[in-house]
């Protein structure tokens, strides 16, 4: 159908605005003269400013202003409006009047403005010093001039723990300033906690902000403190220049630490060390007295908290004792001479010398004593006595006596004779008394060794023989014979009895042991598992090879020694040891065993005497399994080899026959790794032989589900298959993939959508075909179909946009090296005839004469095919030429006929062009 001109578009829109301004009418209200005061209602930070606008819509008013008590900055005038700014606003309240004079009439608006202070000042009173726990102190919290106080809220905090909050909703608008008190226990954990005031103006329902501010803290100081005494711990009685400790101790104390001790000793104060276990204290310190503190003094303990205190006093008497003093005429003196001894002491003490007492206090006591040799070293004792305060004290003083004599050699502290074991750490002692004490010497009568007297030393067999000790000091001399034994264990050394001895067999030898020790030690030797002792000569043999033990023993120990000894004898083979005939398996890694007996151990080698073999040495195990064994060969010639054993007792020959085998062996060229077979093709077996001497015997089965017998060879037959291969010397094993390959068969051709395509539309076309090896994809298109699109693989074949030329018949084809198999789809590409009714309900005879005309120039207008574009079309709501293919038909709606049927493989091919015209709406 043919579009309207761009003249018949204007005109057909002139004519509906001028049926629009037509339907429109204006009405006009009269409206009443106003003043206006803006903002109505201000909050005003306390001493800030505010700028109002007064104002009126009546159109020349004779006069206006603003009336008010504040203070003025500045004034903006118009014809029917007034700014004026407010400075230094401080008023709690105030109502500002804007007005005007119109028509002899006053049109007034009155406002509303109020001010606020933020809580600048939050101040908590000052806490006690110190707070009794479990007693009640008061926290009072003031916020001067802070307002509107309706707004206000305190809290009182502990830390950040709030105590008690209160707000003032419901003040008065002019109320300033608030004050929160509380009464708040005093407990132990409140010890040192903050205590703080917050306030908070709230102001946001106002449009403004949350003001806060929080006092200093304050520190609270709580204590508890027992209501008993201090426990005072001190002496009862105090020497004179003495020292001793004093303690005072008291329980129930918090905190502790914050308490002070005061502990003195008349009018000395002492230094104590203060220690704290829980609520406990305890102070110790040191009391010193002097003589000038002699006679009774007071101890006092004081222990003071929160300005509190606890006191205990106690008596302690201060004396003075003087120690007694022990006196000898001659301290030292030689034998016979007489000693006094005498005892005093202090004026009021009494004296006791050597259980003796003086006559009355304060005499002294003596004693005469005739010097012996029984008297050196002999202690005085000398107790003095003293009553001090109902107790009575006591000191003593002791002296020793020293008594010069010649030296003396007893049996008991120096014996004649000594006998020591070998080995041990000892003490020499040749002792002898005298005074001053004598010094000893013991020294070899031939002028040989010295004896390290009094130091500990080892005992060596060095030392024995006769020594002379002589002993000497001022007073005089002594001396004496002493002799010196020094015993010790066995010992068997490597000259005496050696560890190894070798006899030849047939010959004649005797085994002796000699063995070192004091007293002489036994020897005897005996062989290992038997009894009987060996004497004698005796008559070599193999037998008489083994271990023999020794013992030497004496009455300080024995000693034992192992002989080992050796017969040694000419080689000889044994045919289990060394066989005469030999088979040697290719890649068994075993080595010829030819095992000779004799001693020493003799040389063998085996060389080929005959045939190819001849000169070759045949590889040899070794005797003792040692790394040393010869790299085993890969080769080896059958033959005749002479084997040869020799040592230093004579050599042996023995012929050895040698015959080679071979364990299975399967690689790629007897049995390959990848087969392949033809399906369809007659059923085969796989192709794999083996290598090896005897001949293996080879067995194939697949891996997983058995291969079914069957005559002709199937993809089924795919898979992995394990072949086997086995001798006498061992198996081989390899792992075959088969492979089956078949023709190809294209199994699925289908088109999206299903049911067709409209003109302008997109189509999809999947070719899957199955075949081995994989099937190459080739496409026929119908003639004239341009613009096909393919993917990677050719499985799918898309159009975009499709045209008449795109429909008929598509084949997809799939080859392969074993055959070509194809199959056909028919694609139809139809379009709907669309029928575009433009009407008005409302519009008159003129809008339908206006759309008759439209609708007549649409269907004469010739239509060139392809003259339009969809998208545009479709955008400005024109009408659109369609080249389409397919047998669309007239009567179809838009969806309904755009949805035309595809065909199957083999259809008949599709019909003519059809050409169709569609408006759509923008």
């Amino acid at each position: 159908m043919p579009g309207p001109s761009p003249g018949l578009r204007r005109a057909l829109l002139g004519l509906w605005a001028a049926l629009g301004l037509g339907l429109l009418g204006l009405s006009v209200a009269q409206e009443p003269f106003w003043a206006d005061l803006q903002p109505r209602v201000a909050l005003v930070e306390r001493g800030g400013s505010l700028w109002l606008n007064c104002s009126t819509n009546c159109p020349r008013p004779e006069r206006g202003g603003l009336e008010t008590s504040l203070r003025r900055n500045g004034t903006q005038r118009g014809l029917r409006w007034l700014a004026r700014q407010l400075v230094d606003i401080r008023e709690p309240e105030t109502q500002p009047v804007c007005f005007f004079r119109c028509a002899r009439r006053t049109l007034q608006a009155r406002g509303l403005i109020r001010t606020f202070q933020r809580p600048d000042r939050v101040e908590l009173v000052p806490l006690p010093a110190w707070q009794p726990v479990g007693e009640n102190f008061t926290l009072s919290c003031r916020v001067p001039g802070a307002g509107p106080r309706a707004s206000l809220t305190l809290t009182l905090l502990r830390g950040a723990q709030e105590l008690i909050r209160r707000s003032f909703a419901g003040e008065p608008p002019r109320a300033r300033g608030a004050v929160l008190t509380a009464t708040v226990l005093a407990r132990r954990e409140d010890h040192g906690a903050n205590f703080s005031c917050r306030a908070e103006l709230d102001l946001r329902p106002h449009g403004l902000g949350l003001f806060e501010n929080i006092s200093a803290p304050r520190e609270l100081r709580t204590f508890a403190l027992s209501p008993d005494a201090p426990r005072l711990a001190a002496p009862r009685l105090l020497e004179v220049g003495s020292e001793r400790p004093v303690s005072c101790a008291l329980d129930g104390l918090f905190p502790a630490w914050e308490a002070g001790v005061y502990l003195a000793l008349g009018d000395q104060r002492l230094s104590p060390d203060v220690t704290l276990e829980g609520d406990a204290l305890m102070a110790t310190a040191t009391a010193t007295a002097s003589a000038e503190q002699e006679g009774a003094r007071q101890l006092v303990c004081s222990v003071t908290l929160g300005g509190e205190s606890r006191e205990t006093r106690e008596n302690m008497t201060v004396y003075s004792f003087p120690a007694p003093l022990l006196t000898l005429s001659e301290p030292s003196v030689p034998e016979g001479k007489m000693v006094t001894v005498t005892c005093a002491a202090g004026a009021r003490a009494l004296v006791t010398l050597d259980g003796v007492p003086a006559a009355f206090p304060g005499q002294p006591a003596q004693l005469q004593v005739n010097a012996t040799e029984d008297d050196d070293r002999r202690s005085f004792f000398c107790d003095a006595t003293l009553e001090v305060d109902g107790e009575t004290l006591s000191k003593n003083d002791s002296a020793e006596l020293r008594v010069l004599y010649a030296p003396r050699l007893d049996d008991s502290d120096c014996p004649r004779s000594w006998t020591w074991p070998e080995g041990p750490e000892q003490t020499l002692r040749c002792e002898a008394r005298g005074n001053p004490a004598p010094s000893v010497h013991c020294a070899r009568t031939d002028g040989g060794a010295v004896l390290a007297l009094g130091l500990l030393g080892p005992v060596t067999r060095a030392l024995a023989g006769t020594y002379r000790c002589t002993a000497a000091n001022a007073q005089g001399e002594a001396v004496k014979d002493v002799t010196l034994t020094v015993e010790y264990a066995p010992a068997l050394d490597s000259v005496g009895c050696p560890e190894r001895i070798t006899w030849l067999e047939g010959t004649e030898a005797s085994l002796s042991c000699v063995a070192h020790g004091v007293p002489p030690p036994n020897v005897s030797c005996v062989r290992s598992g038997e009894a009987r002792v060996i004497e004698g000569l005796l008559h070599v043999a193999r037998e008489h090879a083994g271990t023999y033990r020794c013992e030497a023993t004496n009455a300080r120990g024995s000693a034992a020694k192992n002989v080992a000894v050796t017969v040694e004898y000419g080689p000889s083979f044994e045919e289990l040891g060394c066989p005469s005939n030999w088979t040697w398996v290719e890649g068994a890694g075993r080595l010829f065993s030819c095992e000779v007996d004799g001693k020493p151990q003799p040389q063998v080698e085996c060389v080929g005497s005959g045939g190819s073999s001849e000169g070759v040495l045949l590889p040899l195990a070794p005797p003792d399994s040692s790394p040393r064994a010869p790299s085993i060969p890969s080769h080896l010639a059958p033959g005749i080899y002479i084997c040869n054993a020799t040592n230093r007792h004579g050599s042996r020959v023995k012929t050895v026959a040698v015959s080679s085998e071979s364990a299975p062996q399967m690689d790629e060229s007897t049995c390959p790794s990848h087969q392949t077979w033809l399906e369809g093709t007659e059923a085969e077996a796989l192709a794999c032989a083996a290598r090896g001497r005897p001949s293996p015997q080879v067995r194939c089965s697949r891996e997983g589900a058995p291969r079914p017998q069957r005559l002709r060879v199937s993809r089924e037959d795919a898979g992995t298959y394990r072949c086997l291969a086995t001798n006498a010397h061992g198996t081989d094993a390899r792992t075959v993939t088969v492979g089956v390959e078949y023709r190809p068969v294209v199994a699925e051709l289908a088109a999206s959508p299903p049911g067709g395509v409209r003109p302008g539309g997109n189509f999809t076309l999947t070719c899957r075909a199955e075949a081995w090896p994989p099937a190459q994809i080739s496409w026929r298109a119908p003639p004239g179909a341009l613009n096909i699109g393919l993917s990677s693989n050719n499985s799918t074949l898309s159009v975009a946009g499709a045209l008449g030329s795109h429909g008929g018949e598509y084949e997809c084809a799939a080859t392969n090296a074993h055959g070509r198999h194809a199959r056909r789809i028919t694609v139809r590409v139809a379009g709907p005839w669309l029928w575009v009714a433009v009407g008005g309900a409302a519009g008159g005879a003129a809008l339908l004469a206006a759309g008759a005309g439209l609708a007549f120039y649409v269907r004469s207008t010739a239509c060139k095919k392809g003259e339009y574009n969809v998208q545009e079309a479709e955008s400005s709501g024109e009408a659109v030429c369609l080249n389409g293919a397919g047998g669309g038909a007239a009567g179809g709606s838009g969806a309904e006929a755009g949805t035309e049927a595809a065909g199957s493989a083999e259809e008949a091919p599709a019909e003519g062009e059809v050409f169709a015209i569609q408006l759509t709406s923008a």
